[in-house]
């Protein structure tokens, strides 16, 4: 079954393009089940602040239900990155911080 995209409601849209670079980040952060062989930070880098970006410019459109968890994700996804990094960025020049602000375990 398809659906036309205009009856797609726009908070429905914006969480499943978040799904997806959270997704495709943490495969490129070597979390999928094949890890180390998808494993690359300069991609996983740019997925994440991308992530990023969606979620602080749909933040006053998405509403806490659906923005909580993928916080959250980006959260877990930034502190993965972080711990893969064999030089980690100093606080608040990680993917997504600019956004976010440093993140911290």
């Amino acid at each position: 079954m398809t659906r036309d995209i205009a009856d797609v409601p726009a908070v429905e849209v914006i969480t499943t393009v978040a799904v997806h670079l959270m997704s495709a980040a943490a495969v490129n952060l070597g979390l999928a089940e094949e890890g180390e062989a998808h494993k690359d930070l300069d991609e996983a880098r740019k997925l994440i602040q991308a992530l990023a970006g969606l979620l602080d410019a749909s933040a006053t459109e998405v509403s806490s239900f659906h923005a909580a968890p993928l916080r959250d994700g980006l959260k877990s996804l930034q502190l993965a990155f972080r711990e893969a990094s064999v030089v980690p960025d100093e606080p608040g020049q990680g993917p997504g911080e600019k956004y976010t602000g440093p993140v911290f375990g």
